[in-house]
Order: C-alpha cells, then sequence, then structure tokens
C-alpha cells in the first residue's frame, strides 16, 4: 500500500528501501538487529519492492482495462438493461445493477479480485483501494470462497508422510542403523493404516531397526524383513516413526500369518541408503559452501534428501551463474580432499553456545544432540562444517563422488531452492540429459542438415568426466542453435516451403487414414505448434468435421483444435484445448473455430487423445 501511495506521489523507482537506514539510526538502540542486520535488511525490501513494481504494473493495468470496458458499456445507459458484467460467466470483472431511480451500482467480481491476487500477486486491500476510488466496491464474500476452495485443493495435494493407525501404539524401537544395515529383532505387532490415502497399509512395529525413519528431510530406509522360522521374505518399502516408535511399510504382505515375538531379520537396502547417505552429507557440504560463496545469511528453510537427489531451500536472493559454479566447484574441491566425517553426541546446553555449529531455528531439541562434523579431528568438534543432525552419513568425503547442480529457481518470496545429484545420481542425470542433447540435436539437424556433428557421449567414462562431456555437449548446441535460427532467418522462404511440403504430405497420410471419418484425432510424430497448425490447415479442405493434433519436440507438448464454424455449437476449440492441455501438464486457449495449446509432459500424449475422441465423439 505504501508503495502504491508513493506512485501517486510520483515515485516511479525502488524507495521503501531507503527508510532502513532512518528505521536503524532512531531504533537501533532498542532493536540493535536492525544495525546489524541493516545491509541485509535493506537489499531484501528492495527485491521485495522492484518484484512488487512488477506486480503493481500489470495489476493496475489489468484493472483499469476493465474500468474501461465497463465505462464504455452502453448497457448502463439503456433503461430496459439492469443489470450487466464486463464478459459473463467465471471471467466476469465488473458486475452493475441499477436501482429503481437508475442509479448504477458496480462491484468488482469476487472471480477478478481473485485472479488479480492469485495469477499475479495482487493484494485484496489494494483492489479494494482501487475500487474505493472510483466508487466501486468488491465482491469479498465471493473472493474469499475461492480462497478457501483453493486452500482445500493445497491441502490435498500435499504428500505429508504421516501415519493414522487404529490404535495408538507406546512402543519404543531402538535405531542401529548409524552402525549396522541389517540385525535380528523380534515382531511386536502388524497396524493397520486408518483410512486415508494408503488405507489398509500392513505397517510393522519392531523392537530393534536399522531401517532410518524419515525425519529431517532425510527419507525413510528400504529393504526386507526375514522370518527366521520359515524364511518368508516381505518387502519394506519405507520407515516412518511417531514419537519413538518405528513403522516399517509392508509389501507383498497377503497370505502371511503375523505371530507376535516373531523372530525376524532386517536388513537394508544398502545401495539405496548409500545413495542417500551421499546426498545427505553433500548437503551439509553445500550449507557449508553457500556460506562461503554467498552470504552467512542464507539460512536453510527446508531440504529433501533421497537416494535420486537432493533439495536445498534457503533464503536469499538469485544465486548468479558464476555463484552457482563457484558453489559447484567449491563442493567438489572438498569432496576431493577426502576428509573425515565423524558425529557425536554432547548436551544441547553446549552445542547452542557454539555459533560455528547449525542450529535450526524451530527445531525441537533433546538434552543430548548429534553433532555431524566434515573436516578436522573426528569428533573433536573442530570441523569446518558442523551442523546438528541425526540422519545418516558417509565416512569421508570422498564416498560422495562427483557433485552437480542441476537446477536453481525460486519457490517463495526471497525464498530460493538448489536441486543437485552426486555419485551415481550424477551419472544417471548425465546420461539422461545426454539423450535429451541427442533428441535436441536431431531436432536441430533436421531444421539445418548440414550442422555441425555433435560429439558421441561416452557413456563408460568416469562420472566428472560424464559431466564435463554434457558441458561440452550443451556449449555446443547453444552455439547450433544460434547458428540454425540465424540460417533460418536467411532463409525463410525456403524453410516456409519446406514447413508446407512437409504438412501436406502428413495431411495427405492423415486423411487416407481416416477415409470415412468426418473428424480426425491423431498425434504427428516430433511436431511443433507451427507445423501441427500447418497441417491441420492443410487437413480442412479433407474433413468435414473437428481436427484434434498433438506433437512433441525438445520435450514439449504442441496442441491445435480447429472445429467448422457450422459445428461450434456442439464443440469449441477453445474449449477443447482448455479441458486437454492441463493433461499434458499446460494450459492454452483460442476462439471457438482454432484454438493452441501447449504442455510440458510428453508421457501424456496418448491420454490427451484418448480425452479428445471422447469429447468430439468420434473415433
Amino acid at each position: 500500500r505504501g508503495v502504491r501511495y508513493g506512485r501517486t506521489l510520483g515515485f516511479h523507482e525502488p524507495f521503501f528501501f531507503k527508510l532502513v537506514d532512518v528505521l536503524a539510526k532512531t531504533m537501533g538502540d532498542v532493536f540493535p538487529e536492525i544495525r546489524t542486520k541493516q545491509k541485509q535488511i535493506k537489499e531484501t525490501i528492495k527485491r521485495e519492492e522492484e518484484s512488487f513494481n512488477k506486480t503493481l504494473d500489470k495489476g493496475i493495468e489489468l484493472f483499469e482495462q476493465a474500468v474501461a470496458s465497463f465505462e464504455n458499456d452502453p448497457n448502463k445507459s439503456d433503461k430496459r438493461v439492469v443489470s450487466g458484467a464486463v464478459l459473463r460467466g467465471p471471467d466476469a470483472l465488473i458486475g452493475w445493477s441499477k436501482d429503481s431511480t437508475g442509479r448504477v451500482h458496480s462491484d468488482i467480481t469476487g472471480d477478478f479480485a481473485f485472479k488479480l491476487y492469485d495469477t499475479y500477486g495482487f493484494p485484496l486491500d489494494l483492489t479494494e483501494l482501487m475500487a474505493r476510488e472510483r466508487e466501486m466496491t468488491v465482491d469479498v464474500d465471493n473472493f474469499n470462497r475461492l480462497m478457501n476452495e483453493q486452500r482445500t485443493r493445497a491441502r490435498a495435494a500435499q504428500k505429508k508422510s504421516t501415519i493414522t493407525v487404529q490404535h495408538i501404539v507406546d512402543f519404543p524401537t531402538k535405531f542401529v542403523g548409524y552402525k549396522i544395515l541389517e540385525t535380528d529383532a523380534k515382531l511386536f505387532k502388524i497396524v493397520e493404516k486408518a483410512g486415508g490415502t494408503g488405507s489398509g497399509d500392513k505397517w510393522a512395529i519392531v523392537d530393534v531397526s536399522p531401517f532410518y525413519a524419515e525425519s529431517g528431510g532425510q527419507v525413510g530406509d528400504a529393504g526386507e524383513l526375514r522370518f527366521v522360522e520359515d524364511g518368508k521374505v516381505v518387502r519394506v518399502v519405507n520407515t516412518l516413526k511417531e514419537a519413538a516408535t518405528f513403522y516399517l511399510k509392508l509389501a507383498n504382505v497377503e497370505g502371511f500369518d503375523w505371530m507376535p515375538e516373531a523372530s525376524l531379520h532386517l536388513s537394508v537396502d544398502a545401495p539405496r541408503r548409500h545413495a542417500i547417505e551421499r546426498h545427505h552429507t553433500v548437503t551439509h557440504l553445500l550449507h557449508w559452501a553457500l556460506h562461503e560463496v554467498v552470504s552467512r545469511d542464507a539460512a536453510q528453510k527446508g531440504s529433501y534428501v533421497g537416494p535420486d537427489k537432493l533439495t536445498f531451500d534457503f533464503s536469499s536472493a538469485a544465486l548468479t551463474k558464476q555463484q552457482v559454479r563457484d558453489l559447484e566447484k567449491l563442493v567438489n574441491e572438498k569432496v576431493a580432499e577426502n576428509a573425515a566425517v565423524s558425529w557425536t553426541e554432547v548436551p544441547y546446553a553446549d552445542a547452542r553456545k557454539r555459533s560455528d555449529i547449525q542450529q535450526f531455528f524451530g527445531e525441537k531439541y533433546g538434552d543430548q544432540v548429534r553433532v555431524v562434523q566434515v573436516g578436522g579431528e573426528p569428533r573433536a568438534l573442530n570441523g569446518y562444517s558442523m551442523e546438528l543432525c541425526g540422519g545418516t552419513h558417509v565416512r569421508s568425503t570422498g564416498e560422495i563422488g562427483a557433485f552437480r547442480i542441476v537446477r536453481e529457481e525460486a519457490i517463495a518470496a526471497g525464498i530460493r531452492r538448489i536441486e543437485a545429484v552426486a555419485g551415481d545420481a550424477a551419472r544417471a542425470w548425465a546420461e539422461e540429459q545426454a539423450a535429451r542433447q541427442q533428441e535436441k540435436f536431431e531436432v536441430l539437424a533436421r531444421k539445418k542438415p548440414d550442422v555441425a556433428a555433435l560429439r558421441t557421449f561416452a557413456k563408460e567414462a568416469e562420472t566428472a568426466e560424464m559431466l564435463k562431456q554434457i558441458d561440452t555437449r550443451a556449449a555446443h548446441l547453444e552455439k547450433l542453435d544460434v547458428d540454425v535460427r540465424e540460417w533460418e532467418k536467411k532463409n525463410v522462404k525456403a524453410v516456409e516451403a519446406q514447413l508446407q511440403s512437409r504438412a501436406a504430405e502428413i495431411a495427405k497420410e492423415l486423411a487416407a487414414a481416416h477415409v470415412g471419418k468426418d473428424s480426425i484425432v491423431a498425434e504427428v510424430k516430433e511436431a511443433d505448434g507451427k507445423l501441427l497448425q500447418a497441417v491441420a490447415d492443410a487437413l480442412k479442405p479433407k474433413i468435414s468435421g473437428p481436427i484434434f493434433l498433438a506433437g512433441a519436440t525438445d520435450g514439449s507438448v504442441a496442441l491445435i483444435a480447429t472445429v467448422p464454424k457450422e459445428l461450434t455449437s456442439k464443440v469449441q476449440a477453445d474449449k477443447l484445448i482448455q479441458q486437454i492441455a492441463p493433461i499434458v501438464g499446460g494450459k492454452g486457449g483460442g476462439r471457438p473455430e482454432s484454438a493452441r495449446g501447449a504442455g510440458k509432459d510428453v508421457s501424456k500424449i496418448n491420454q490427451a487423445l484418448d480425452e479428445a475422441r471422447k469429447i468430439i465423439g468420434r473415433p
């Protein structure tokens, strides 16, 4: 609100952050943290102000457009029309009505206010403020209804690792998985999940467990449970805990007789556990490196540690490409040092006094805490990285293997997320990237056959060398992409003729395959939106009904729908795309006669085609 009022006073550049200096000067004696964090506070507010200015610009533009449409609505002056709206249905922007005197009463619809908030981050109180300035109101009740619906959807989408059992169990499990990965144990009982997602799942409670239970961002262990008496084996697919009780989630349990006190032998999936440990230890290294490369104020906000990858959430501005490279380089240097990784338990009262031991605000700690340290003398609490942590780790950094940051992105205002892989997971990522690079090269080669060849990817190389190959090939593809774009600009007529020729050939094949049918629903292999549109245009003279085409290139899905005007009372191309695009993880729109869409999930193309056939009502 303050920033918007600043706009009315002529402040179009960030100014609010400058008030931090005044605040530090006048209130710093009472709140000394303002002065100690003055630079960070200014930078954070400035980023937020810059971001909000963009939001403000877009929101004000949409608001003004809606008001202008409302003011120009001729129905307002027509005494025969007593109510109306700018657009209709869920797309309505401003609703209006007349009283008995003919006076127009108007309000911003809840749908429009929610769209401004949800899509553009425009606060409701600002919408209300701008409405009052124009003697309008906002349909807050409908806005709140839409907000509650969104919260309900968000809660339903959350995947929480919690257990609800039919009977509360208080049976402490002894965890021995820091030192060993298999052990003998006694079965206490089997419990069943009591409703909700996964209802009917069986969970074993045992007295001793080598399985790590999901905690602190680290996923739970998997493995096997074997009955000593008859040798029957049950797969353990996850491990969770409530209080001190461990719950081992079981698979393939049909036909088993469960006997309390049965003797068991438990074994953890060792390769999976080692992959998790590599990612957990390198998460600690990444946290340390962030403080070295970015800022000591970069605070951890969450993490995921699994066998396939790690994610690390932290408070910061967006990292530069150079910072990402420096982080990766520093972590790999520490991995190469093969420093010892150790842990020891100390009183929490002692640990909390140490500023060099990372602990996390809001976390509940017991009287005794476990400190994981990297570097220094084992268990001497003199490492360069030390954190309170109950997770499992490698014994030395050399076990981690090659480390690669694969993504750095925003997940909330002021919160960034790094996704990374290490060891075998980095190797698997490199192989996937190599396959994608080959696909991209083939697309470029089809556009311009004489492009410089892409170097063959050597799968037998060491992981670090594989990552170097990926970087080299990526740089080559980037150059090829620029070259092909420049070539296309110079040869646009030839390229267009080639596109039309290919489209005509594809259209001929599709028409031949649909003889006697008045509609077409089909996939066009290796086709982008431009080619699909050309194919659809070529099909129109041959097909009397709706046409729906899907294609994919470079991991992106394109969708095209056309419907003859005389059939739009039954099927509308824009609604067809709007219904189907979400299936492939995308969206789209257009007109009743012609519409386009795009998505990212290539694996769902067949599902999208099936849905199109159902809607169109043709085979």
